[in-house]
């Protein structure tokens, strides 16, 4: 497969540390708490913490993998970032936890042990040239869990996109000023996003451009139970709202 700009340690290393500020940090416990107890909440039976396996999916510098480490359960975090991985196992090692962090890409991510739970957060999908590789992703998750497993997937769709619509801002983030603008790609079929940062003493520019495919939350249901999915949920947040007009991001919840 042809190099994808999400391939690029160059980019995550410019623009990790605006994209992941520390309003993003200070998130990550609740989050963590969030998707362990909608995994567990539906089980007959009482499941603690520490007996979920559970699979971080696009981990990133293991912002959400930490946190679900230090609530007990065994983490193994996938990201195709080698940079971003090395920093998940210093904050790892810092925070005193285990954690098996594994570089590889998720469109032929293979796992000989199967999860309980897999995630993928944060809006992590949606990015590949086509819609066929973007299934693949969610098929190799599938394939990774253990029957009668969860996955949640949270991203911005392509309601949630049309309500927190902005053509863009300006803001001080992680040292740097950042320029924000977007354009809608067709008929609301993918969000095109430019960020520009520029170093307020050197005055250097950063400039990049992608596009986010958006699905709706109904296309994407019907994707994941065409891939076997027995139940897919679908919620507004976190706090497992109602997927209405009070909506703060997509979640849906899918059980194998």
């Amino acid at each position: 497969m042809a190099k994808q700009w999400f391939e690029s340690e160059e980019f995550w290393i410019n623009y990790a540390p605006v994209m992941f500020d520390e309003t993003r940090w200070a998130e990550a416990p609740a989050v963590a708490e969030s998707v362990l107890n909608m995994h567990c909440k539906s089980l007959e039976k009482s499941v603690s913490y520490e007996d979920l396996s559970v699979l971080d999916a696009g981990c990133g510098m293991g912002r959400i993998s930490v946190e679900l480490a230090l609530l007990g359960a065994d983490v193994t975090g996938v990201d195709i970032i080698e940079a971003e991985l090395e920093a998940a196992r210093e904050i790892a090692q810092d925070e005193e936890v285990s954690i098996n962090f594994i570089n590889t890409d998720l469109r032929t991510f293979k796992s000989e042990k199967k999860f309980d739970l897999a995630l993928n957060l944060y809006t992590s999908f949606g990015y590949c040239d086509s819609e066929s590789q973007d299934t693949q992703i969610l098929k190799q998750i599938y394939d990774s869990l253990k029957a009668g497993g969860t996955f949640i997937l949270e991203c911005t769709s392509r309601e949630s996109a049309i309500r927190f619509w902005t053509p863009g801002e300006t803001f001080e983030r992680g040292g740097k000023t950042v320029t924000t603008e977007f354009h809608v790609v067709g008929n609301w079929e993918g969000l095109s996003s430019r960020w520009t940062l520029t170093d307020p003493v050197t005055k250097a520019v950063t400039d990049h451009v992608f596009t986010q495919r958006l699905y709706s939350a109904p296309e994407l249901k019907k994707t994941l139970l065409g891939i076997g999915y027995k139940t897919v949920e679908i919620y507004g947040g976190y706090d497992e709202r109602p997927y209405d007009e009070n909506l703060s991001t997509m979640l849906l919840l899918c059980r194998k």
